[in-house]
């Protein structure tokens, strides 16, 4: 794939600058191709085949077929077709032998290629008989146009050394993105009046001066000490290039791979601004579902705004095409859940292949907590995010949380050592949360009580506050119905979710039983009075064990003093405003996100041997690939060569395991032989919901959440970010100085 297919033409990708496009997969496009290159060879190849292995360098387009679209990308228009070929020059060497061979002409088609050059001769005369006789002089003889094309101009000592200087720029600024090094040093603030400090960019400037590097001496020898070598502007606009070229890397990897999906991850805070953080899903040549951090997209609270936003960023500026996205997922905060959703709606509608699915790494109940659009849930999450920080910045005072466990489970040392151990994980995004929160609120309590009324001054001021202010918060009756409700109302789901996170098989068999999850929360939606009267009766046993007021919250009674009704009860109000908003929330929720077609995908996933084996290898995906039916090479056959992959892994030898996972049936020597169901694992594999099963290709994920905890939010950058969390992404400067040339000659 590195050599031109095109007869007589001896051009390498790996050296040249020309673009190299690959043939279509479209047929028809395909065999207008093969034609043109008149080689008998590749005729009897499939589109699916010439795509993977043939390409054709940009020489035998013409100009108006080529679009480049930004500095980085050169593609091709939809109708291009190459039309430019040396069909001749291997004539004057009859006695070499080609690689390439030249299927013959006959004498008919001789004379049909005749016309077709004379009929464009024609074409371009008169296109160009408008055009003033002054240019004239200037326009390149068709002769030899080719030889000064390929000819760059030398460059002026002036030139070179402008770009010497633009490279030794861009290798600070990919060194300070990936050692994740901010721009900027010390503030105004922080020095005495009348004293200059560089920022970090120029310190290292003045580092590689001082260490000798000539190109960079030479250039600012001449400038005043305390002026700025490069400005914020020029900084930026070079940072804008770095970030650019290396996301499109990445970029470049997925669209050869064809069919990829979109994940974002929870708000974040780049320097004062609100970002949504951007990861991409793919399956690489090498066979490897990775996920890969591609950006971070600013955020905008109207969500008609951010849906047109997002969908113009993914595909205009970054130049993927959504009609291969074949799944999305947005793990977000509470507040954010109904914005993103109406994002997943709009893109629904344009590209309905894209399905909407729960992501991997966030648990379903965790998922479904936040998406309830009740305040008191929300105002919940955020006390057990901030109680779990809290223990978990201060090992002293998890110790104090484990003398307080111990004594309080004395009688059961087995459930004791269990919470002790979940103490010491980040167990709110556990599936049973609320359920870990509840058995540990009075030993939360307790112990933060004691830090507060500790008479020794062993806590500084700052866990003595928070201590102080979790405690009430921890103790306020509310915040105990809430949990309470959320623990009962989630354990329906509890056991679903687990499974869509586990093995393979697992995930299979959970698409079947979401109808009983549902049916049992139907059951609860139409006894909610007797469920929810359980409900309050363990939260005010709850309460009662810490010695907290059963009553109505108090913003409530505030706002309904001149209205109040007496007769409004704790257990009634809680049922109104909390149960049945929560229930009825959680069964539409689960019917959004394991639509008709997720669950399809999900059913097809018994195409892996495990699974077959577990089914008695009586399976049928033809049913349920239907909706991939436009993604297969050969539609037609799918029937039989399922048949066949039953048959192969039904009979195969005793020593022979089935392989468990999509990952070890991609990675199978002969899934080269079933096109069609190598094809429809790796769409399956991309949709969000399964996991990446090696994580060594999982890391943008990991990456963007170390990036995040290790770096101060005025210190965060969007473009050092994404060099930062990509560090093993190769970058090529010389590209980067030849983009900002072009960009800001």
């Amino acid at each position: 794939p590195n050599f031109c297919a095109a007869p007589n033409c001896t051009r390498k990708s790996t050296q040249s600058d020309l673009a190299f496009f690959r043939f279509p997969r479209d047929p028809a496009r395909c065999q207008r191709w093969v034609e043109n290159c008149r080689r008998a060879d590749l005729e009897d190849k499939t589109p699916d085949q010439l795509n993977k292995h043939y390409r054709l360098c940009a020489k035998h387009f013409e100009t108006s077929m080529i679009c480049r679209s930004s500095p980085y990308r050169t593609v091709l228009r939809d109708n291009a077709v190459p039309t430019i070929f040396d069909l001749t020059s291997h004539l004057n060497n009859p006695h070499s032998r080609h690689r390439k061979r030249i299927k013959e002409l006959s004498e008919d088609e001789i004379r049909t290629l005749k016309q077709q050059k004379i009929d464009e001769a024609f074409e371009r005369e008169q296109a160009t008989q408008g055009c003033n006789e002054s240019n004239a002089p200037n326009a390149v003889p068709e002769q030899g146009g080719e030889e000064h094309e390929e000819e760059a101009a030398p460059l002026t000592l002036e030139e070179r050394e402008n770009k010497d200087y633009l490279k030794s720029l861009f290798e600070i600024l990919v060194l300070m993105g990936k050692q994740n090094i901010p721009l900027d040093g010390h503030t105004v603030d922080e020095l005495p009046e009348g004293i200059f400090a560089s920022d970090n960019f120029q310190a290292l400037l003045e580092y590689r001066i001082n260490g000798g590097d000539e190109v960079l001496r030479k250039r600012f020898e001449m400038t005043a000490v305390n002026l700025e070598y490069c400005s914020k502007t020029q900084q930026k606009q070079m940072l804008e290039i770095c970030e650019n070229c290396v996301r499109e890397e990445t970029l470049r990897e997925v669209r050869d791979s064809h069919f990829f999906s979109i994940v974002t991850d929870e708000v974040v805070d780049i320097a004062g601004e609100e970002h949504l953080p951007v990861l991409v899903r793919f399956v690489d040549d090498s066979h490897n579902l990775r996920e890969e951090f591609i950006g971070f997209l600013p955020y905008e609270a109207d969500p008609e705004t951010l849906a047109v936003k997002f969908h113009t960023t993914i595909t205009e500026k970054w130049g993927l095409n959504m009609e291969y996205c074949r799944g999305q997922a947005y793990i977000v905060s509470s507040g954010f859940a109904s914005k993103m959703k109406v994002v997943a709606t709009r893109m629904l509608e344009k590209y309905p292949r894209a399905v909407y699915t729960l992501c991997s790494s966030c648990a379903l109940n965790v998922w479904l907590a936040k998406s309830v659009p009740v305040v008191g849930v929300s105002i919940a999450l955020g006390t057990m995010e901030e109680v779990c920080c809290l223990f978990n910045q201060s090992p002293q005072l998890l110790v104090e949380l484990d003398n307080t466990i111990s004594a309080l489970f004395q009688d059961n040392e087995e459930k004791g050592n269990e919470l002790k151990k979940i103490c010491r994980s980040q167990w709110t995004g556990r599936h049973d949360a609320f359920e870990v929160l509840v058995d540990l609120l009075q030993a939360l309590v307790l112990c933060l009580d004691a830090v507060t009324s500790d008479s020794s001054v062993r806590w500084n001021n700052f866990i003595a506050g928070r201590a102080f202010v979790l405690s009430s918060a921890l103790t306020d009756f509310e915040f105990i119905v809430t949990i309470v409700i959320m623990k009962n109302v989630l354990s329906f789901t509890r056991a679903f979710g687990r499974n869509l996170q586990g093995q393979t098989s697992d995930v299979f068999f959970a698409a079947g039983s979401l109808i009983a999850v549902l049916h049992s929360l139907n059951e609860v939606m139409e006894n909610i009075d007797v469920y929810h009267e359980f409900w309050f009766e363990e939260a005010t046993n709850l309460a009662t064990k810490l010695d907290v007021q059963i009553k109505l919250p108090g913003k409530y009674c505030r706002a309904q003093q001149a209205n109040f009704d007496p007769d409004t009860t704790s257990e009634n109000y809680y049922k109104e405003i909390l149960s049945v908003p929560t229930v009825e929330h959680i069964i539409q929720e689960l019917k959004d996100i394991f639509s008709e077609q997720h669950l399809k995908a999900l059913k097809c996933l018994s195409l892996v041997p495990s699974v077959m084996g577990l089914l008695k290898f009586n399976t049928s995906e033809e049913h349920h690939a239907d909706m991939f039916k436009n993604d297969l090479p050969n539609p037609d056959t799918l029937s039989a060569e399922l048949h066949c992959w039953r048959i192969k892994w039904k009979h195969r030898g005793k020593d022979i395991e089935l392989p468990a996972t999509i990952y070890e049936a991609l990675h199978l020597p002969d899934i080269k032989f079933f096109p069609n169901v190598y094809a429809l694992l790796k769409v399956l594999c991309i949709l969000p919901v399964m996991k990446v099963e090696n994580e060594k290709y999982g890391m943008g994920r990991k990456r963007l959440k170390a990036y995040l905890k290790n770096t101060l939010r005025e210190h965060r950058s969007r473009n050092l970010a994404l060099l930062s969390i990509n560090l093993d992404i190769k970058h090529d400067l010389d590209l980067m100085v030849d983009t900002y040339i072009k960009l800001y000659p």
